[in-house]
């Protein structure tokens, strides 16, 4: 019994996926952060709140509350659950050769988003659809047998980040993403291209009313990129860095102002937000709270 697509059928899908890893909010308890892991070629799993794992009858024991016998009872009775590997779910799209069953595979791409649930998290995050239209993609992709439709933000080396509420992960190849080649003007790097399209969200009006040029950009995509990266921004006039306020990037920005003069840390204008998305999405809503509770106050 593949617990993967068990999970699927009691309507649990995963928040991200890392290779075999495919992580969930838990389905034995409330949570916001997905903390419950299954290895899928492993075929086990591991909560790390509850610090319990197993098996998939482990898992059913649990979630149902009920004997083994019980429990085999139920799967007896639940015709849509397959103890096979899924089948394939889109017979217009090519199916993955066997070897890349565990590989995503990109199978079309669309200049457009058009998917209500996609235009719902753009919303829920705060990204005017105008913008994601005009640096993101709708991308379908196999993964496992299963297909699925994500928001893709396309790298250099022509792979893609990919995005919706319940999916977090990437296509082959891994890179940065530049976009601009101009080194007499300074250069603003991004985490991730949510934070990126929060950037434009935010300056949106200046670009259109000024006619402002864009400046470079660089999304690493993964923190990890930034070192192999460093040469080429350090042929900036400035680097500004707007990485997350977590514990990896305030140390990975503190360790670049260290080393060349170059590097501004932009983060501090959202330092008491997880990133420039949280900021977009939270702090200016409270922003103008505030400020319309001052203007309350003075009257």
């Amino acid at each position: 019994m593949d617990l993967v697509d068990y999970l699927f059928s009691l309507g649990h899908q995963p928040v991200k996926i890392r290779g075999n890893d495919y992580w969930y909010r838990s389905p034995l308890r409330n949570e916001k952060t997905a903390s419950f892991k299954v290895n899928r070629k492993l075929n086990v799993w591991y909560d790390h709140s509850l610090q319990k794992g197993g098996n998939p009858i482990d898992f059913g024991i649990l979630f149902h509350r009920c004997s083994i016998s019980e429990l085999l009872q139920k799967l007896g009775q639940q015709t849509t659950l397959s103890f096979q590997p899924p089948k394939q779910m889109n017979h217009h799209a090519p199916f993955p050769p066997a070897g890349e069953k565990g590989k995503i595979i990109v199978m079309d791409i669309r200049h457009n988003i058009k998917l209500s649930a996609l235009k719902e998290y753009l919303d829920y995050r705060k990204i005017p659809l105008e913008i994601a239209n005009q640096f993101c993609k709708e991308v379908d992709f196999h993964l496992y047998d299963r297909k699925y439709t994500v928001i893709g933000f396309q790298n250099s080396g022509g792979g893609f980040e990919l995005r919706s509420a319940s999916f977090k992960g990437s296509s082959s190849p891994k890179d940065v993403t530049e976009l601009g080649q101009d080194l007499s003007k300074d250069i603003i790097v991004f985490e991730g291209f949510m934070d990126f399209l929060s950037y434009q969200a935010i300056h949106q009006a200046k670009f259109i009313m000024q006619s402002q040029l864009q400046p470079n950009f660089l999304i690493l995509n993964s923190i990890g990129f930034l070192e192999k990266m460093k040469p080429k921004l350090e042929q900036h006039p400035s680097i500004h860095l707007y990485l997350d306020r977590d514990k990896k990037g305030i140390e990975v920005t503190t360790h670049a102002l260290a080393l060349n003069n170059k590097y501004r840390d932009e983060s501090l204008a959202y330092e008491n937000y997880k990133d420039l998305n949280e900021y977009l999405m939270k702090g200016q809503q409270e922003i103008k709270q505030s400020q319309t509770r001052g203007k309350r106050l003075s009257r």
